[in-house]
């Protein structure tokens, strides 16, 4: 992984919810403000922006980092500091590296979802994107210490990201806005897990891409 690969990864994030901007409305607005899908369509399309004017010489970590603080400067509501700050602390784990190779991701993702569990207080179970994301870093890092190559390993990222978005449907939300509603938010997907399993399956294209 490299710098290109980071371009190609936000490349793809903006596409993919740009494609489900509506369908992350429909789940937000069962159970939060309704603004999620509008909220991150914005967001990714002006990290794209940002990035893009970027010299190629710019260390992978910085452009997460970058990414985190265009994210917390245009997104609304809860994701953008939430997604800020997980692309912040991702960056600043990786520092300066000019390659990267499957370990440093799971360093940087899971330095990332430790900024999302300290800013949010969310714990697995809570119905939040954690419960996306969590399922996801413990796939690729078990399929990485079993010798499997990253991309077959972010293949298993994106499928545990995608299970454990569809696993919130029964949650009671204990997070956010979708809280206040106590049962009532229960048979519900949370679409905060739903774009971050986008997100993974996202960067699973960008490695295939770029590989």
């Amino acid at each position: 992984m490299r710098t290109t690969t980071i371009h190609a990864w936000m490349t793809a994030v903006e596409e993919s919810v740009k494609d489900h901007r509506d369908y992350l409305t429909q789940l937000d607005a069962a159970i939060g403000d309704g603004d999620h899908g509008v909220n991150m369509d914005r967001g990714f399309n002006a990290v794209a922006k940002a990035l893009a004017a970027q010299d190629g010489a710019v260390p992978p970590g910085k452009l997460l980092t970058l990414a985190g603080k265009t994210l917390v400067s245009t997104v609304g509501g809860a994701s953008g500091p939430l997604w800020g700050t997980a692309f912040r602390r991702a960056g600043r784990a990786l520092g300066d590296k000019q390659e990267l190779d499957g370990q440093d991701l799971v360093v940087a993702l899971r330095a990332g979802l430790d900024g999302v569990v300290e800013l949010g207080a969310a714990q697995p179970g809570d119905k939040t994107m954690v419960d996306s994301l969590g399922p996801a870093i413990e796939a690729l890092a078990g399929a990485l210490d079993s010798g499997e190559p990253l991309e077959v390993a972010l293949s298993a990222a994106t499928e545990a990201a995608e299970s454990g978005a569809k696993a919130t449907v029964p949650l009671q939300a204990r997070k956010g806005r979708a809280s206040y509603l106590g049962e009532r938010s229960i048979g519900h997907q949370d679409p905060g897990a739903t774009s971050a399993a986008l997100i993974m399956a996202a960067l699973q294209r960008a490695v295939e891409q770029d590989s």
